[in-house]
């Protein structure tokens, strides 16, 4: 396109992929970091992943870094692609260690002792990779930090 040109799908694709993805993992980071939301905070994070998941305490951090501060990068859209990736590590993550095991759907009845299956994991494990490839767009951050 011609320069100063409008092309909706380099100026607004990425920022409507970076709003939802971004205020979901800030939620799920804060319930995790802050233990807002009903989540179990610190402490309990770290408890949680290390006694029923077997993940160590270096790995639970950089998971609690990943969906807090990952989702910020994506929000404003600074280090959008480290952000994503990260965001995109802990998908793969939850996916083997604890979606896997319950199909590919959702527990949309609710059916209790049955957890949820991947097909959400996956949407936005794609919005993530989508992120690390194509950036941020033109309304982000990393543009006027890194004048790409």
């Amino acid at each position: 396109m011609a320069k100063g040109s409008f092309d909706a799908t380099e100026m607004i694709a990425p920022l409507m992929i970076r709003i939802p993805l971004g205020l979901i993992f800030m939620a799920h980071g804060s319930q995790k970091l802050f233990g807002a939301f009903g989540g179990q905070g610190l402490t309990g994070t770290f408890k949680t992943f290390e006694e029923k998941m077997g993940i160590p305490p270096i790995f639970t951090l950089l998971a609690i870094i990943a969906e807090f501060g990952g989702g910020f990068g994506v929000l404003s859209g600074f280090l959008t692609r480290l952000s994503a990736a990260g965001i995109s590590a802990v998908m793969l993550v939850g996916i083997y260690k604890i979606h896997w095991i319950h199909g590919f759907f959702l527990n949309m009845s609710g059916m209790a002792g049955r957890g949820q299956g991947i097909e959400y994991n996956i949407a936005l494990l794609g919005m993530a990779l989508y992120l690390v490839i194509a950036g941020g767009g033109s309304w982000c951050l990393d543009r006027l930090v890194f004048r790409n």
